[in-house]
């Protein structure tokens, strides 16, 4: 089993709304990857939900957009400070492992999909997770009609780098 250098690794997370974007990043609690020989075999992490930050605004409209994303209209992290991501299959290919795994986001568990890029001591994903499937409906399409154009949509990105 390898330790995931939580200070080094990165989360990178893009959020897309009708006619722009915001991103900012996450931080790992905890993280390991397991190996049988170089073959990748499994892999859990926890990911603290407390420090998610927006890198594309500053001042009070930075803290406005975090203060929001961490309230119940989104994560809800003083209810639920941490998600976790564990994998349940690992499928080795050419030049990267075929992952599946179970993600808990509020306290609601289902499975993600991704390719994991395994390269000297390092792994790097791009996630792209469906945030109604965790009950984050703010300004989602999916549960409030007549938004007009003023949604967000339901798919964000999170492009990870772990060094270990």
């Amino acid at each position: 089993m390898k330790t995931v250098n939580t200070t080094e690794s990165t989360a990178h997370w893009t959020g897309k709304k009708f006619g722009g974007s915001h991103n900012g990043s996450i931080h790992l609690k905890s993280g390991s990857l397991e190996f049988d020989g170089e073959r990748l075999t499994g892999g859990e992490f926890v990911i603290d939900m407390q420090s998610i930050s927006v890198s594309d605004l500053s001042g009070e409209s930075k803290e406005k957009l975090e203060g929001h994303l961490k309230s119940d209209d989104f994560f809800a992290t003083d209810a639920h400070p941490t998600a976790s991501l564990v994998f349940t299959e690992v499928t080795q290919k050419e030049g990267h492992a075929s992952v599946t795994a179970d993600l808990t986001v509020k306290g609601i568990t289902h499975p993600i999909s991704f390719d994991l890029k395994l390269d000297n001591n390092s792994a790097s994903t791009l996630l792209n997770i469906d945030r109604s499937k965790y009950d984050v409906k703010y300004g989602s399409k999916s549960f409030f009609k007549g938004l007009g154009d003023n949604f967000i949509y339901d798919n964000f990105e999170v492009e990870v780098n772990l060094v270990y």
